[in-house]
């Protein structure tokens, strides 16, 4: 049985109902605008959140981290920079070493690198070189580093690559073979764009120029078509190159075959001079003088005898695997004279000399840096600018100190004495500046960003032919 409602009640009840209909045809509307209005402010202040993210990636300063929220899976930004990455292990003599660039490229510009990360393993591979499992840890624990730090939908459009140095140009070719073999295998398994030339051993050549291309693009000198370049000067361990592009056709026309390079980047091509001389890096050079064979043991375990060692010195030293028994030998006058009689056998005919050099502007890197900053030549941090007389005043200096402070840097006066002159046998007078620098607004000056860069572009070229 149904309620009964009074007149009252039921005057209540419709009066309601007509209430609700009247706010509703009110409330609808007002609600369509408030969520459009809400809508339009969301979309807006998503793209200024996207594009500020994006601009405090390109002004990231290496070794910081961001989210992924600046980039879409196709790589374009917001403001429509092209994104992409690329992965370099440098393979050298002391280490392994992962770099992992991000790079942004405007439309219709010159890329820009706009973040590295990078991490060190030691011993190098070359030491793996009779248990060849045993490398493999070492490279998938670098891998791992990369996968951090790019997104997951940059993976399989990123190159990997690995070029080896002088420390496996000085190995037995199978064995060297066999490492990289190995490698590969561990490349292949990753979830990275890998080629069937994703691991090789460099040559010397490449090596230089990578690092031209390095120091080149640090400094804007690529950018501009025409425009003035700078030269390359790297110490390794194993080897030692120069690199700088020729004005003077006198350059082109004496150099030397091997000397001359022909590099493609950015549709231009450019003709450098490069060089790379294996077995004169700063420890092969340390093996040489003290009159050692590169991978050899002393014969019959005899002490090599230097006199760019001070004459009461006596200990080991490593190189390459084999530990020698190494002394100074008794000197009638200061260190620096027999030493530097010694260094100039070493080099006699080693080295081509090029008059061109005197008027390029040059970096320097590796152990010239290093050496430099060891005898405060330049600050330890910063780096700095000297001139190439400085390496013989500080020869001169560290070679008389060890006379009576033998124990406190035993090589500081070989070390020294062979850069100084081998700087001259270039070509370079005493008093031309050198610049030396580890890094170029915060980027570690290595081949390592030359290579993988040269890598991409040659890449860009096979998928566009045309261009």
């Amino acid at each position: 049985r149904q309620p009964q409602h009074g007149p009252w009640q039921t005057r209540m009840r419709k009066i309601s109902n007509h209430g609700s209909l009247r706010v509703a045809k009110v409330a609808y509307p007002l609600g369509l605008c408030v969520g459009l209005f809400i809508y339009v402010a969301y979309i807006k202040w998503h793209r200024a959140t996207a594009t500020q993210a994006f601009f405090s990636i390109t002004r990231a300063a290496p070794g910081t981290r961001w989210g992924q929220q600046a980039h879409s899976p196709q790589g374009t930004a917001a403001d429509g920079h092209e994104v992409f990455y690329g992965i370099m292990f440098d393979a050298g003599s002391t280490g392994t070493r992962v770099h992992v660039f991000q790079f942004a490229r405007p439309p219709r510009e010159t890329p820009t690198l706009t973040h590295e990360t990078f991490k060190a393993l030691k011993p190098g591979l070359s030491a793996y070189a009779d248990d060849v499992e045993k490398s493999a840890q070492g490279i998938q624990e670098l891998l791992d580093v990369a996968k951090q730090d790019i997104p997951f939908d940059f993976w399989k459009a990123t190159p990997l690559v690995l070029k080896a140095t002088a420390g496996l140009r000085l190995l037995p070719g199978e064995k060297a073979q066999k490492l990289l073999q190995k490698v590969k295998e561990v490349f292949k398994a990753s979830p990275f764009l890998v080629g069937d030339d994703c691991v090789s051993i460099m040559n010397g050549t490449d090596e230089g120029v990578s690092a031209w291309i390095t120091v080149n693009f640090l400094t804007g000198s690529l950018k501009t078509p025409g425009g003035s370049s700078v030269g390359m000067l790297d110490l390794g361990g194993g080897s030692t190159q120069i690199a700088f592009l020729p004005r003077v056709e006198g350059t082109l026309q004496t150099s030397p075959p091997g000397y001359l390079t022909a590099l493609r980047m950015f549709n231009r091509t450019y003709k450098l001079y490069s060089y790379s001389y294996l077995g004169l890096g700063l420890m092969s050079a340390r093996l040489a003088i003290l009159g050692g064979v590169e991978g050899q043991p002393a014969k019959d375990g005899k002490e090599l005898v230097s006199p760019c060692l001070s004459p009461s010195f006596k200990g080991e030293w490593e190189h390459a695997e084999v530990t020698y028994r190494v002394s100074g030998q008794k000197a009638v006058a200061s260190l620096h004279e027999p030493c530097a009689a010694r260094v100039s056998e070493v080099l006699r005919n080693r080295v081509h000399r090029t008059e061109e050099v005197k008027h390029v502007d040059f970096y320097a890197f590796s152990y010239y840096y290093d050496l430099a900053a060891g005898v405060g030549l330049i600050d330890a941090e910063k780096g700095g600018s000297l001139v190439v007389g400085d390496f013989e005043i500080a020869a001169k200096y560290v070679c008389r100190t060890l006379e009576t402070q033998p124990q406190s840097s035993p090589f500081a006066c070989m070390d020294l004495t062979y850069v100084s002159l081998l700087l001259q046998e270039f070509g370079f007078p005493r008093s031309k500046v050198l610049k030396l620098t580890r890094k170029i607004d915060n980027v570690e000056t290595s081949w390592a960003l030359g290579a993988i860069f040269h890598y991409i572009d040659s890449l860009n070229r096979q998928k566009s032919p045309a261009s």
